[in-house]
């Protein structure tokens, strides 16, 4: 399952999709922080930037994928022992992707977009935060993958449509029933981001761990 895990890596690489999440990643973070905030938000420019870059996350989980034909796809369930090992092997891969550009993403919040360093809560707060992105990131686009979603067209829509829709639930007071991004935001210009941060990351992974099981049960059952 490993090799498989490198192997899907690899093809990413090579089929050059991983350039355009990483440029897009990239033109995102210059506009985001173009300017340093003041000293004292550092907490606000860690959360604004693990939100705003997990459709980008997202888009790349898809690709990564969707890269591997159909055919290669049964291929590979073969190889391995079946279609669970197969299903893991994708996952892997893909959260090693968006883990990657979480930390591009993470660095370029503390190098470029912050006036002063974080104290060791905040920061710790804003490394858990990239990561719950990176895993937010990998079940939004898996679920939008060629596999789930066999339309090209539709298969976007969903992506953009679900980023959407979790921003929107979770300015809500049903913020609980997804990823409560908006929340993370309004914690962290409260100034009250680290203490309410381990409410928040266990509706954060509920709901990931939902996703993901959802995927797995529609990829298994076809």
């Amino acid at each position: 399952m490993t090799a498989l895990t490198v192997f899907r890596l690899a093809a990413y690489v090579r089929s050059h999709r991983v350039f355009q999440s990483l440029l897009l990643a990239l033109a995102l973070l210059a506009v985001l922080h173009s300017s340093r905030a003041p000293r004292g938000e550092e907490a606000g420019v860690l959360a604004d930037a693990a939100v705003l870059i997990v459709p980008v996350l997202a888009w790349s989980a898809r690709s990564l994928l969707d890269t591997e034909p159909d055919r290669q796809r049964e291929l590979s369930a073969v190889t391995v022992g079946g279609r669970g090992r197969e299903l893991v092997a994708g996952l892997v891969a893909a959260l090693v992707t968006c883990g990657a550009l979480a930390a591009v993403g993470l660095a370029a919040a503390l190098l470029l977009g912050t006036s002063a360093r974080p104290s060791p809560g905040v920061l710790a707060t804003g490394v858990a935060m990239h990561g719950l992105a990176a895993l937010t990131g990998t079940a939004l686009g898996a679920l939008t993958s060629r596999a789930v979603v066999r339309s090209p067209a539709l298969s976007i829509m969903g992506l953009v449509l679900g980023f959407l829709l979790m921003l929107l639930i979770s300015a809500s007071p049903a913020y609980w029933l997804t990823v409560p991004l908006v929340v993370w935001m309004r914690a962290a210009n409260d100034g009250d981001l680290v203490a309410r941060f381990p409410e928040l990351a266990a509706v954060s992974l509920a709901w990931c761990v939902l996703a993901l099981t959802l995927y797995a049960w529609r990829r298994l059952r076809h």
